[in-house]
């Protein structure tokens, strides 16, 4: 049987001749269907972007975010199945608070992406659960300064100055290393986040967006926040202006 999928792919726990878990590759493709997330690791924090598809002109703004707060120092950023980053959100909010109530101290960025990336990847290895189908961004800052990692379905954790997820990844990440991240400020960053959301939405065949921002640095005292709104109405200016430009070129 050659290994496309067919009879390999019922399982999670069942690997094809050639070494893959289909299960895991689908739970991926949900999360390149979804739309995209940006997030960059700047001199003095960190900065996050979503485009959320609005799938209904009756939806009220604001609702069904997908940055959350996980702790006072730390967010999170979700692209694929929404109600599957809620269920990782909920667990690395009590991490967060397991650790603090263990040691007497804040989570390290680094050791809470890693409870949550082997919580994701405790999905994909029994036949009685399936894969998450959604990835995510881990932002935050602790005593070694602003934290950026990026977990994927199949449980795995990296950490980046900049990533990127969504159906636009490719391009975002093209984009993101265009930037001198260790020379740009927060302030600077939430413009350039909205510059690349804003270019690669297509009006053409996708849906309206919104444009959810969040931030971690020295500005916001180190608190995971949504960024100010004086501050996203000037950087959605900014990226409709720059697109105005690129197509009058």
């Amino acid at each position: 049987m050659s290994s496309i999928g067919t009879g390999y792919d019922l399982s999670v726990t069942t690997f094809s001749p050639d070494g893959r878990v289909f299960q895991i590759e689908y739970a991926a493709k949900a999360v390149d269907n979804s739309g995209t997330v940006v997030a960059i690791r700047c001199k003095d924090g960190v900065v996050m972007g979503v485009e959320k598809l609005i799938l209904s002109k009756m939806m009220l703004p604001g609702s069904n975010r997908r940055i959350h707060s996980v702790h006072r120092h730390a967010g999170m950023a979700i692209a694929g199945l929404a109600a599957d980053g809620r269920q990782i959100v909920a667990r690395a909010k009590g991490e967060a608070t397991s650790y603090e109530s263990t040691y007497g101290e804040t989570i390290p960025v680094k050791e809470l992406a890693e409870r949550v990336a082997s919580y994701v990847h405790l999905c994909t290895l029994y036949w009685w659960l399936r894969p998450f189908g959604c990835g995510v961004i881990v932002g935050g800052y602790d005593r070694e300064g602003p934290q950026l990692y990026m977990i994927e379905p199949s449980g795995i954790s990296y950490r980046y100055f900049g990533a990127a997820i969504g159906k636009g990844k490719q391009a975002a990440k093209t984009e993101i290393e265009k930037l001198k991240l260790s020379e740009m400020s927060c302030r600077e960053g939430i413009i350039e986040v909205a510059k690349i959301i804003y270019k690669l939405h297509d009006e053409a065949k996708d849906k309206a967006f919104e444009l959810e921002l969040s931030w971690v640095c020295d500005e916001s005292n180190r608190q995971h926040q949504k960024v100010p709104d004086e501050l996203l109405v000037e950087a959605k200016n900014a990226a409709t202006a720059a697109l105005e430009e690129m197509d009058a070129d």
